[in-house]
């Protein structure tokens, strides 16, 4: 093992079942094999499991468990992090969220920080106060790391920066061997049959996807959704009032999504922003047919410009549908160059890309 002068602290107070998470781990576990003395301060103690031993993980001393909410969390870890750094100022952050807090500390303690950004600044920085705030502090950083060649455009030109792209990290052995595992049938035999997976918020905006199969449902059309969220009781109600429950399910959170990703058809994405969606990559690999808004940033990029998949406006259902039944009546797939995608998002090659870049300041 590399022995390094500083140390690095992974900032991440709220760890929750999404894509970025899944980058932290691989990301993570990737670089305590070549760097000594990695600290992770998060507020979640239960994904203490997913991440190697020689990683410490850093929480509240206390038992804070009632707290749901993420800002609370972030000051909680801010407080830690300021106990860790100001006494010893020999580390540099790695910082997964809260970004603009992270930012502050680091600055006021002369600390190089590598701030990640996960999505889209569309859905971040609407009023002016924030746009000014982060347009300011976004300067201030050593390195703004984005996932998509598309965010970093947006990123860049936005806020007068010059952003590093590394593409996210995928361990595509790993999801091959999870799709096989044995999992309930959750489909009519000679339906077609959708899936979306993500978390139930304003974000995803499932809705859409409702809207598209309340006018597809005497089509023999199924949708599962896998995630869980807020939103939840909203889509329910809109599935009992157009009489939908014949057509949709939704199955929760799954650890393993991918046995049910498997079963489908055609993988729908209805996201009014991104970053770069993970998930769309996995069901791409799993030779899903895509159907996704054009929504900023990614899911272009990914299926290059509509080679892999199709595209529609974001919030447009009736193009939705049409893609759908398209699909339903002439069956069509578009060839996806799977050895390239397997190649773009490789976990050592992209993996490598953030050990270099820390490496650069440790």
């Amino acid at each position: 093992m590399e022995k390094t002068q500083k140390k690095l602290i992974v900032f991440m107070p709220s760890i929750e079942d999404g894509g970025v998470e899944k980058n932290l781990y691989l990301i993570l576990n990737y670089l305590s094999n070549k760097v000594a003395n990695i600290k992770l301060i998060t507020f979640d103690n239960k994904k203490k499991i997913k991440f190697k031993s020689n990683i410490e993980i850093i929480t509240p001393a206390l038992n804070f468990s009632f707290i749901k909410s993420r800002y609370p969390k972030y000051l909680i870890c801010l407080i830690k992090l300021l106990q860790i750094t100001l006494f010893n100022r020999k580390h540099i952050i790695l910082s997964f969220q809260a970004n603009i807090f992270v930012l502050i500390v680091s600055k006021l303690l002369n600390i190089k920080v590598l701030s990640r950004s996960n999505s889209s600044s569309t859905g971040w920085s609407k009023n002016i106060f924030k746009q000014f705030i982060f347009f300011y502090f976004f300067k201030k950083a050593d390195e703004i790391i984005v996932n998509s060649f598309e965010f970093k455009k947006e990123m860049d030109k936005k806020y007068n920066i010059n952003s590093k792209c590394i593409l996210n990290p995928f361990n595509f052995k790993e999801i091959k061997k999870e799709s096989k595992k044995k999992v309930k049938k959750i489909y009519k035999k000679n339906s077609l049959k959708l899936i979306s997976v993500g978390r139930l918020t304003d974000q995803k905006d499932f809705l859409t996807t409702l809207k598209a199969m309340n006018i597809l449902k005497n089509k023999n059309i199924e949708l599962t959704i896998i995630g869980k969220g807020q939103n939840k009781e909203h889509l329910d109600r809109y599935i009992k009032i157009n009489n939908l429950q014949k057509n949709i399910k939704f199955l929760g959170y799954k650890k393993n999504p991918f046995p049910f990703i498997r079963q489908a058809d055609i993988f729908v994405l209805s996201s009014m922003f991104e970053g770069s969606p993970n998930v769309m990559i996995e069901a791409l690999y799993l030779k899903k047919h895509i159907i996704s808004t054009n929504c900023p940033t990614g899911p272009k990029e990914i299926l290059q410009n509509g080679k892999y998949g199709d595209l529609i406006k974001i919030g447009d259902y009736k193009s939705l549908a049409k893609k759908i039944l398209k699909f339903k009546l002439k069956n069509y797939r578009k060839k996806i160059n799977a050895k390239l995608i397997l190649e773009k998002y490789d976990y050592k090659k992209n993996c490598e890309e953030y050990y270099q870049l820390v490496n650069k300041y440790l």
